[in-house]
């Protein structure tokens, strides 16, 4: 199955991750707090504290550190306590964008995001207003060139939904996100290392966007995403 390129996108975000390392491992802390708040500790039964302790991996964050956040958070130590709030919206061209945040002050939170809306030419929405548009899926990218045949074979015999060839070469392997861990895995096992990965909102359709209006769209994105109480941005613009 063929689909758009996500390549680019994908290593503009990496790009503007190095570029701001200290704001990535407090987002990456925040969702460590939240995951050992919410089910504890315990790595091997805690799934989404896996998730995110190899997010604070792949960023390099020290082993100590990880330790101290998890500790902190499973109640060893005192924390702080974060909310999570989605709020939903429309981009440049009426493309829908989902921002995901952890806060502590969740008035300062809505303010700060709809002005970043107002400012780059977006508008707020209401919940629900464009999350019909996107699935919740296991989402492992890996970079043009790769086998295709054998992401193929290891990925369905591990349980994916889809393996998808986008237009620049990069193959997408979408899995349930209970699923997302296992099959992960065993492509890794299998010497397959993905580019990016995680569980993410995926849209259904995309909206292309080029020129000038795909300058104002990026812009958009990284303001949001320059927040500190964002965690995660998801939009269906093809830049």
């Amino acid at each position: 199955m063929a689909g758009h390129s996500k390549w680019a996108n994908i290593q503009h975000r990496k790009g503007r991750q190095d570029e701001k390392r200290g704001k990535i491992w407090t987002r990456i802390i925040r969702e460590i707090t939240v995951a050992a708040r919410a089910g504890g500790g315990d790595l091997s039964a805690n799934p989404r504290l896996r998730l995110a302790v190899d997010k604070a991996k792949a960023a390099n964050m020290p082993a100590d550190r990880i330790k101290y956040n998890i500790d902190k958070a499973s109640g060893t130590l005192e924390g702080m306590n974060y909310e999570e709030i989605r709020y939903e919206g429309y981009g440049i061209g009426g493309a829908a964008i989902i921002v995901d945040t952890m806060t502590d002050n969740h008035v300062r939170t809505v303010a700060e995001v709809r002005h970043a809306f107002s400012k780059y030419g977006g508008n707020m929405g209401t919940t629900g207003s464009v999350a019909f548009q996107f699935k919740n899926v296991g989402q492992l990218v890996f970079a043009p060139g790769t086998d295709e045949e054998k992401v193929m074979e290891v990925a369905l015999e591990a349980g994916a939904d889809d393996v998808i060839t986008d237009e620049d070469g990069a193959i997408e392997v979408l899995t349930a996100p209970a699923e997302f861990e296992v099959v992960k895995d065993a492509l890794q096992a299998a010497g397959l290392e993905p580019a990016d990965a995680g569980v993410t909102m995926r849209p259904d359709l995309t909206i292309e966007l080029a020129g000038e209006d795909a300058e104002r769209m990026q812009k958009l994105l990284d303001a949001l995403e320059d927040l500190d109480d964002v965690q995660e941005v998801f939009h269906n613009a093809a830049i």
